[in-house]
Order: structure tokens, then C-alpha cells, then sequence
């Protein structure tokens, strides 16, 4: 297999996903020896790594690299619950998922930090409708152990903080189900290329596990944003802004989310990472924020948001033309904190050119909110000028604010 991928370069695609199959063939017989299955384990990941940087948009890779990512099981839910919310989605997912969904959804003994088990668990409830009456006490003990968790594990959260991030976001598209409220919005405007605005009868038709989904995500957002001056929480509010920027482009898919999201804390967030913003020429301009140097080096997040729905037309189209390593892609360097707090403030500025969510004071360079969503933020008081929190295990909850209509 290996002397085709070098001497037929016609079909290379091909031979990629096979000689990743080919190891994970391998990995799966040798029971016996541990240290053999980690070599076969390294190699096949590395195999479908590079055929889905080729095909980013197929979902087949990314279950296969779920499958991989065995005991990982924040890890395994992003590449199952990516597998199912790219262009080209892998359906056959939504029974392997369930490999990972069912011993915590049965109760079985797992090896997974409680936080996580309780993640995982409200995931699987999510997608499977299974034990229900365990929701409200699994998304209850995620989020009141967040903040502890975060502040305890500092830059180790990082990378949790954007699968984290791109979870829910799959969670809020009901992992990739064609009846969901935001997708179904988004296929309407595509197809017609102009967004049907439809009355509030129609706005109003969603689904439980939508709404118990968007009450799980604007929870977790309202304890990280709450993370002021923490760089360890910036991945994940890059996620989110990616997200609810793509979002913006279509009134009737945002406007299902619109009215829960915490548009105040984001502004305060955005506020904190101005601070220290050598300069705003970049993130105010309508320009993609390229860092200065010929070739760019995409953020570990960007590799993990590619392909994924809610990144169609965000990223240039040269962004991952250079070569990295695997065991680099995911890699944190110095250079990427003010590059991804330029990214971060870029999106800001994109949402609030509407004024709908978010504002922008050129002259003061702060971000603001409009009137409808000027809510009060518990122990921040008004918040012009949001300090750095320490650990908080409370939830802390942001009144819900009905948005008004144009």
C-alpha cells in the first residue's frame, strides 16, 4: 500500500485513508501487547490526520479518529460529534457514538474525572433522548465544578476548552439532525440565497432537545466568561465568536439564539482583551487579521474547527496551505496568545458592525451591548471596567433577555 501512495499519486486521497485503515486494522488485533497498540494506534492517526487535511469536510475521518482517541473521552465526543456536522457527514456515526454515550448513560464505573463523566453523560442524553431525568443533575454538576476546574488545570485547559466549545456548538445544531431549528434555517437561506424571515408562529417551533441544549451551552458560556484576563479560556471564546459569527449572517438561524446568549459578558471579555491590544487597525478592519509573516501558522483550534459548519467562508483560503506536523498542529506557542486575542476582538467587531449583539466605540475603543441586553452582571457591578476573577463554583446565572424585533 505504502509503494502505491508513492508510485500512483493519482489516487493518493485513496490510498491515505487506507493505509490509515490498514493500522488501525493492526491496532485492533494486538490485544496483547500494549506497546504495539499504541505504535499501530500513532500510526493510523497520523494516516487519517493527513487525509483530513486533504478532505477536511468528511465526516468518515474524523469518526475513524474518534475511534483512535480511545480513553480520551472529551476527545472521542469532538471527533464523533465533528464527524456528524461537516458538509459531508459520516451517519453511520450515530451508532458508533453510542459506544461512548452508553456506559455513562447505564451507570457503569468509568475512569473519567467527574466533570467530564457529567459532560459526556449530558451529551449522550442529548443525542440519544435516553435517561432524561438525569439531565438536570449531570449539566448541574458539570457547571458547578467548571470554574474550579479551569482555574485548577490553567493552560491543560486550553485544548479541553475548545473541544469543549466545538461540542456544544454541534449540541446547538442537534449533531447534524436535518430537523434542526438552525440548520434547517441556514439550508432555507442557501438555497433560496436570501433568508425567509418567518413569522413568530414558525420562529417558535423548536424542539426540547434544542431548547435543553441552548440552556446547557448559555450556561457553561456564563461561567467561562466570566474568566476575565484568564488567557486559558480565549480558545474557547474563539470557538464561540466563530460560531455565533457565522450565525449572524443569518437572522432567522441567530435569531433562535440571539435572546439566550450573554452578549454582556462577551462584551466584557472583548473589553479585557483590548487592554492588551498594541494596536487596533487590525481587528478593525474588514480584513481576515493575518499575523505578519509570509506563511501562517493556523491557531491549534483553527485546525480543530476546520471543516466544521460554522467555519465555511471564515478562514482564507491559503490559511492551512503550509506544512505542519501532526504533533505540532496542536501545539501552543508564545506568539499565539495575542494572535488569538487579535482573532477574538476581529469577531467582535464583526458582530457589533450590526449593532444587533454587540456595539463598537471606535473613539473610546470599548465594546458595549444595546439596551436589550444591559443586563447587570452579579459581582461585576457595571462592568466598565471587568477585573480578573479567581475561582468561582457558583453558577452564575444571566437573566434571560427577550430580543426585540427590527
Amino acid at each position: 500500500m505504502a509503494l502505491l501512495y508513492e508510485t500512483v499519486p493519482t489516487f493518493e486521497d485513496t490510498w491515505i485513508e487506507c493505509l490509515g485503515d490498514l493500522g488501525r486494522y493492526r491496532m485492533a488485533i494486538e490485544d496483547d501487547n500494549l506497546k504495539d497498540r499504541e505504535v499501530w494506534t500513532s500510526v493510523s492517526r497520523h494516516w487519517y490526520s493527513k487525509a483530513s487535511d486533504k478532505a477536511p469536510t468528511t465526516g468518515r475521518l474524523y469518526h475513524h479518529l474518534a475511534i483512535l482517541a480511545r480513553p480520551n473521552a472529551l476527545q472521542q465526543l469532538f471527533y464523533y460529534a465533528k464527524s456528524l456536522c461537516v458538509p459531508i457527514p459520516f451517519l453511520s456515526a450515530r451508532e458508533s457514538i453510542m459506544t461512548l454515550f452508553d456506559p455513562h448513560l447505564n451507570g457503569s464505573p468509568t475512569r473519567l474525572q467527574e466533570i467530564d463523566a457529567a459532560f459526556v453523560r449530558a451529551h449522550g442524553i442529548l443525542f440519544s433522548g435516553k435517561s432524561g431525568d438525569q439531565f438536570a443533575s449531570s449539566v448541574n454538576e458539570f457547571i458547578g465544578s467548571l470554574d474550579g476546574h479551569i482555574a485548577r488545570n490553567t493552560k491543560r485547559w486550553t485544548e479541553n476548552g475548545y473541544y469543549i466549545a466545538v461540542a456544544l456548538g454541534c449540541a446547538l445544531l442537534e449533531y447534524g439532525s436535518e430537523s434542526n431549528s438552525i440548520m434547517m434555517a441556514i439550508k432555507t437561506s442557501r438555497t433560496e440565497d436570501t433568508d425567509v424571515q418567518m413569522d413568530d408562529s414558525e420562529t417558535s417551533v423548536t424542539s426540547q432537545k434544542f431548547l435543553d441544549a441552548l440552556d446547557f451551552v448559555t450556561r457553561t458560556h456564563n461561567i467561562v466568561f466570566l474568566r476575565f484576563g484568564d488567557p486559558n479560556v480565549n480558545p474557547y471564546l474563539h470557538v464561540t465568536l466563530s460560531f455565533l459569527y457565522h450565525m449572524s449572517q443569518f437572522p432567522t438561524a441567530i435569531g433562535y439564539l440571539e435572546a439566550k446568549m450573554p452578549w454582556k459578558l462577551i462584551s466584557l471579555m472583548l473589553n479585557t482583551l483590548l487592554k492588551e491590544c498594541p494596536s487596533v487597525d487590525r481587528i478593525e478592519s474588514e480584513d481576515f487579521p493575518r499575523p505578519n509573516k509570509e506563511i501562517p501558522r493556523p491557531l491549534p483550534e483553527d485546525f480543530a474547527q476546520r471543516g466544521l459548519l460554522w467555519v465555511d467562508k471564515y478562514y482564507p483560503d491559503d490559511w492551512f496551505s503550509s506544512k505542519v506536523d501532526d504533533d505540532e498542529k496542536y501545539f501552543e506557542v508564545a506568539s499565539m496568545t495575542e494572535e488569538r486575542q487579535d482573532r477574538c476582538l476581529w469577531l467582535g467587531c464583526r458582530l457589533a458592525s450590526s449593532g444587533n449583539w454587540l456595539t463598537y466605540d471606535k473613539s473610546t475603543r470599548q465594546f458595549g451591548v444595546p439596551p436589550q441586553y444591559d443586563v447587570e452582571v452579579p459581582g461585576v457591578g457595571d462592568g466598565s471596567a471587568a477585573q480578573p476573577q479567581g475561582a468561582n463554583d457558583d453558577d452564575v446565572i444571566i437573566p434571560d433577555i427577550q430580543a426585540e424585533g427590527p
